[in-house]
């Protein structure tokens, strides 16, 4: 039994609390189409968390400025699927807020305007 203080992993074992445990064995989100480079951050009227699942807690902290999903799981060391489902549950209870990255296919096709903008960046 561990004693307060140990650490829950070995190096070699990995973790002793499985990722399908953190999810209640789902494999599925609530429904977003959530990708890595997806944008998530608390906003200021958030209501209060009502998960009691300490890793709720833990993205809810981190996300008080805006990371994308990858910087989530990077930062908690949890498998980016795992990540991907909590998060979801937390736009789904209204917690968090999205931002989906832009696709190839909507961006600007203009290679001119993005000169311009790159070139006003780089006068600031």
């Amino acid at each position: 039994m561990a004693r307060p203080g140990d650490h829950w992993f070995d190096d070699q074992a990995g973790p002793l609390v499985r990722p399908y445990a953190r999810t209640g064995g789902r494999t599925m989100g609530a429904g977003h189409d959530l990708d890595m480079l997806t944008v998530v951050v608390v906003p200021n009227a958030a209501p209060p968390l009502r998960r009691v699942e300490p890793e709720y807690g833990d993205i809810v902290r981190l996300c008080r400025l805006p990371l994308s999903v990858a910087e989530v799981s990077a930062a908690l060391r949890f498998p980016l699927a795992v990540t991907k489902i909590l998060v979801g549950d937390l736009i789904s209870d209204g917690i968090l807020k999205f931002r989906a990255p832009v696709s190839p296919d909507t961006a600007p096709g203009d290679l001119n305007i993005l000169r311009a903008v790159l070139d006003g960046i780089r006068k600031l």
